[in-house]
């Protein structure tokens, strides 16, 4: 028996350090000083009493300011990456005259419309932080307001593409609960009707939530995308396939819950190159391994909790106030979760159901297909690590 078992444990260590070899080559790689254009944080406000709202954002100012691309991975690879830094190392009074001076762009970037009119808002005030970890990025709050006329019905939000991605909220005075989605760069917020923001329920706080954890699987996670079709290649069988996915779900779960909650912090420039390291040996396995190994449900889970703190950066930004951040996260989660059925669900219609069971299904659709993913892992992988992508 022992003699029997003895090759199965020694593939299991080899293949889990071979993993863990991966991971550190991942974070080895990627350079420590490494910064991101940070999404922005938004909150409105609506007081139908004092017939005013207020816009709260949190922003990285000084990457707007620099003129970064929000797409970069790593500013220290845009061309006006000296300017980031040199901004980033100003104090506060000096940072206060640069974005005085940068202002007029600014509000014209900004597109607020109550009943399909634009309006020009006002700077209420401007929070300058500190001069702190200069590996880190640093938030700088801009508080706007501007008149909300007693008749008017619907508010929508957005602003230049240069500006970034911005997770927004809503609320309105005596409200049960928010409103919250999220802006791509250049994008407009949906068009809100003021009253129904006050008069939310938390049903549809769930909602707003499940969609954002589902698309943030379809159609925007291409990469988790890829790493659920390579669970799915191994076998269209359904024990194979659930035994993965409750693994990969568990280990998603436990990181998204501590990564939303900053319990968990690693940066995306870690993050990512790992996650696409971890589409690569799934693909991989896929083509040295005919069925689902001993091994194999172990090292989904150990991928997946890199995968929840992938799921994590989203959620965590939008500053969910306490009292509603289980019900968000949980929502979240379910969203991801039926995104990712969705995926499964497409692949057997697709592929499983027609030539699942036929006897070249794994020379024609699991090996071509599992070195395509594995070839498209690869090049994110090295994308993610020099920083180009």
């Amino acid at each position: 028996m022992n003699a029997t078992l003895l090759p199965t444990r020694q593939a299991f260590i080899k293949h889990l350090c071979l993993s863990l070899l991966v991971a550190l080559f991942s974070f080895l790689s990627v350079p420590v000083s490494a910064h991101v254009f940070l999404a922005s944080e938004g909150g409105v406000y609506f007081d139908r009493d004092a017939k005013v709202f207020t816009f709260r954002i949190n922003l990285n100012l000084e990457a707007i300011l620099a003129g970064i691309d929000p797409d970069v991975k790593d500013t220290a690879d845009s061309p006006n990456a000296a300017e980031y830094d040199r901004l980033r190392a100003l104090p506060p009074a000096e940072l206060q005259k640069v974005f005085e001076a940068f202002e007029p762009k600014f509000l014209q970037g900004v597109n607020i419309m109550i009943d399909g009119k634009r309006i020009d808002p006002q700077i209420q005030s401007v929070d300058y932080p500190e001069v702190g970890d200069l590996t880190k990025p640093r938030k700088t709050i801009v508080h706007f307001h501007g008149d909300l006329p007693a008749d008017a019905k619907t508010f929508a939000f957005g602003w230049s593409p240069e500006f970034g991605k911005v997770l927004m909220r809503t609320i309105s005075a005596r409200s049960r609960t928010m409103h919250a989605e999220v802006l791509e760069k250049g994008a407009m917020s949906q068009t809100l009707n003021i009253d129904d923001i006050k008069s939310r329920t938390r049903m549809d706080m769930v909602i707003d939530f499940l969609k954002i954890g589902y698309t943030h699987i379809l159609p925007k996670g291409t990469d988790h995308i890829l790493f659920v079709v390579g669970i799915f290649l191994l076998s269209t069988k359904v024990r194979p396939i659930l035994t993965q996915i409750t693994a990969f779900t568990v280990a998603h779960t436990i990181t998204l819950g501590l990564g939303a909650a900053k319990v968990i912090d690693l940066p995306s420039a870690i993050v990512e190159p790992l996650i696409a390291a971890s589409i690569v040996y799934v693909a991989v396995e896929n083509i040295m391994r005919p069925t689902l190994s001993p091994w194999r449900p172990i090292v989904v889970f150990c991928f997946g909790l890199l995968h929840g703190l992938g799921f994590a950066g989203i959620l965590k930004e939008f500053g969910i106030p306490k009292e509603d951040f289980l019900v968000g996260l949980l929502s979240f989660n379910i969203g991801v979760e039926l995104g990712q059925l969705t995926v499964i669900a497409i692949c057997f219609l697709l592929v499983g159901f027609w030539f699942g069971n036929k006897p070249w299904y794994r020379q024609r659709i699991v090996i071509p297909g599992s070195l395509l993913i594995a070839l498209i892992g690869a090049f994110w992988f090295v994308q993610r690590v020099s920083g180009l992508g």
